[in-house]
């Protein structure tokens, strides 16, 4: 009866065995979310510019035609892709869309041509405390300036406004304003160029 009830138990535990080698245990597969970053789209960056004549301050547009970024990084958000991107602007690139052809000639050769140094307007970009700050070199001189910033629709914008004394462009100002002193003047006679600019930045994401 032993050998019998040993050979029994022997045969329930092959046949157990063999069950738990037959089960299949499915592991879940991993699936990771492919994470897609953000590229600049080519040829999408702009520069837009804003300078002021006339007591009235009578805006004057333009834009820079030619604009390159460098150390573009890669990221999920625009501000992990601008960090400490490297900007350069060639003057020779400033467009007015004047349409008599005499005003871009003359901010290229007399009003930049007075500075130092201008045939490249040059800075970084950096984030920093959610702020965005630009450091721009005229004229020999560096400073860092606080742009504001939104992005919406994929679109990424900044502005600010420069104080060209603060860039040591006063005889700049005197020589385009002397240049064009019946141009810059209003309805009271006054000739006057302003020491501020407005400028506009645009680059264009996709994912």
């Amino acid at each position: 009866m032993k050998k019998i009830s040993l050979l029994i138990l022997g045969l329930t535990f092959m046949t157990f065995t063999s069950c738990k080698k037959e089960e299949k245990t499915e592991t879940p597969t991993e699936t990771k979310e492919e994470v897609k970053g953000l590229t600049i789209v080519n040829d999408s960056t702009k520069v837009m510019w804003t300078g002021f004549k006339t007591t009235e301050k009578l805006a004057v547009n333009g834009t820079f035609k030619e604009i390159e970024l460098k150390d573009v990084k890669s990221g999920n958000t625009p501000e992990e892709v601008l960090e400490g991107v490297a900007f350069s602007i060639p003057v020779s690139s400033l467009f007015s869309n004047d349409p008599t052809g005499t005003r871009d000639p003359k901010l290229i050769s007399i009003f930049f041509g007075a500075m130092k140094n201008t045939e490249l307007l040059s800075g970084i970009l950096n984030f920093r405390d959610n702020q965005l700050f630009m450091t721009l070199s005229m004229n020999d001189v560096t400073k860092q300036i606080p742009l504001e910033y939104t992005y919406e629709n994929n679109l990424f914008s900044m502005k600010t406004t420069l104080n060209l004394n603060d860039f040591g462009a006063q005889g700049a100002l005197e020589a385009i304003n002397k240049a064009c002193f019946d141009l810059h003047k209003g309805p009271d006679g006054v000739s006057k160029t302003w020491d501020v600019v407005d400028v506009k930045g645009e680059v264009l994401f996709k994912k």
